[in-house]
């Protein structure tokens, strides 16, 4: 018996610039199945997706929505049609409350004119309960950790309607125990008849969550099969074209002299920075006063070594990278840095790392504008610029249509290598990268891999904050873990394992200190 696909797409093109993002591209999502998509960072994965949603208008093609012909002209119409979209970059309106967020756009009402959250607050708690979601619907979406913005984001799709679930690198900005919460929510949707699309770049996720999986090529479908008719190695061989031949990067021994960057006593209270971001609140919760962010935060980090940063989301690496990159002002305790060019790549790259508005030659240079040569007399050197950021884009395998065109056509992963690009080729003495491979796929962030050990071996100090155990544990010489604040625990790659990781992540037990 054959059975009528929910969501057919037949032949969809879409070109941005010189670049053509889709082409010809066919996708078949049946009901009641989680369908993941694969591809190297620009095959054209998110676009397909966009196009879907009515985020972005197709050049060709056609979408069928449970077997009938749609035009989906705008997100508003996908959500009609009971589809919707948790993206990558979430959409939540931080200074709103979760509830806020989830109703906004469809309030609840009684008598047709006053607002009745208390009706909506019911309808979403029962709901959150159901999906293992432990969400504080009264609290305002900014001062909540990542992992529970992204249940606030699944949340607000299903209490639209939702049917068919879109979700663009889902797992990106979560830790090990929060992809597990993850994915038992997911199980539980497909159990309850959704079915829902996968974006992502971990194959080991897709092996362990899909039942079908479609791997995506500079803006082909390769190929569409079972899960249980591939493995990780047949996919990245898919995706790439050619088979994956891991890179062997020396790590060379370095002598500690005078640590680079030492850190001393550092603490960070919220209360102060609470109090500046909400000065019209008349009254702020015990929750908001007093808790101390950075608790007593000793670290040095050397020349020509790798420091992790270990720990579940909300636990202080946020705001440790930002006291070291001038975002905020510490309480207490003292910073030295001994080196004066210091490169920060950034968690957000769009809100820290990029301007979405800006040519990506411009992005190039961010920071770095005032320099003898991008800058003359006050004028930009144009010529130099595009010159400096062409040779980049050859060297960090960046694929653009053109320098010139705007940054925001790049695929995100695309985006991510011109910040890395930008940073690390102006030769910084330290390096301070908040997980610098989220979103690129496996070949591109090997590729960044072996930059930063490459820069390790040329004397750089490298701090390295990551929810990826795997990556901490082959980049690192030293890994500190942080709970509730404090670092709780500082080991060696080669005397650890994850499961001490993650019970020092968890607060459990701690560690020496004096690694």
């Amino acid at each position: 018996m054959t059975y009528t696909p929910i969501i057919e797409m037949r032949g969809i093109s879409k070109q941005f610039g010189q670049v053509q993002a889709n082409d010809s591209v066919d996708f078949t999502l049946q009901h009641g199945e989680i369908h993941a998509i694969v591809g190297e960072n620009g095959a054209g994965k998110s676009t397909l997706m966009k196009i879907l949603y009515g985020l972005y208008q197709a050049d060709a093609g056609e979408i069928f929505v449970t077997g009938n012909r749609a035009d989906i002209s705008s997100p508003r119409h996908a959500m009609r049609l009971g589809l919707g979209m948790v993206q990558q970059h979430f959409t939540l309106i931080p200074v709103f409350t979760v509830l806020q967020n989830i109703v906004l756009a469809k309030e609840p009402c009684k008598l047709g004119v006053i607002l009745d959250y208390r009706e909506a607050q019911k309808k979403i708690t029962e709901l959150a309960t159901q999906l293992g979601f432990d969400v504080p619907l009264n609290t305002p979406v900014e001062s909540l950790p990542i992992g529970t913005q992204q249940h606030t984001e699944i949340l607000k799709v299903l209490y639209h309607g939702a049917d068919i679930l879109i979700m663009d690198e889902p797992t990106a900005v979560l830790a090990p125990q929060e992809v597990d919460g993850l994915f038992n929510c997911m199980r539980s949707l497909k159990d309850e008849g959704k079915s829902l699309i996968i974006i992502t770049h971990k194959l080991d996720e897709v092996m362990a969550i899909a039942d079908a999986v479609t791997v995506m090529r500079r803006g082909q479908a390769v190929n569409t099969c079972s899960i249980t008719d591939t493995d990780p190695a047949m996919l990245a061989e898919m995706m790439l074209g050619e088979p994956v031949i891991p890179s062997a990067v020396t790590r060379e021994q370095t002598e500690h002299k005078t640590p680079m960057l030492c850190i001393e006593g550092v603490t960070l209270s919220e209360s102060e920075n609470i109090r500046k971001k909400h000065r019209w609140r008349n009254v702020l919760s015990n929750r908001e006063t007093g808790k101390r962010l950075l608790n007593e935060v000793n670290l040095d980090v050397f020349p020509g070594e790798i420091v992790g940063i270990a720990g579940v989301e909300g636990n202080g690496q946020t705001e440790l990278v930002e006291v070291l990159t001038g975002l905020r002002q510490i309480d207490s305790g003292t910073l030295t840095l001994n080196g004066e060019r210091v490169a920060h790549i950034p968690a957000d790259r769009h809100r820290h790392g990029i301007s979405l508005d800006d040519r990506v030659d411009d992005n190039f240079i961010v920071g770095h504008h005032k320099m003898r040569r991008y800058c003359q007399y006050g004028m930009l050197r144009r010529k130099s610029i595009q010159r400096s950021a062409l040779n980049a884009m050859d060297k960090y395998q960046i694929r653009i249509g053109d320098v010139s065109d705007r940054i925001s056509v790049l695929s995100g992963g695309n985006q991510q290598k011109v910040v890395i690009a930008r940073e690390l080729e102006m030769n910084p003495e330290v390096i301070i990268a908040a997980h610098p491979t989220r979103g690129l796929d496996i070949h591109a962030a090997e590729f960044v891999h072996t930059r930063l050990i490459h820069a390790r071996n040329r004397g750089k100090a490298v701090l390295l904050v990551s929810s990826e155990l795997d990556e901490l544990l082959h980049l690192s010489d030293r890994i500190a873990v942080m709970y509730d604040g404090k670092i709780v625990g500082i080991v060696k790659p080669t005397e650890t394992n994850k499961q001490e990781l993650g019970a020092l992540m968890l607060g459990l037990h701690e560690a020496k200190l004096d690694v």
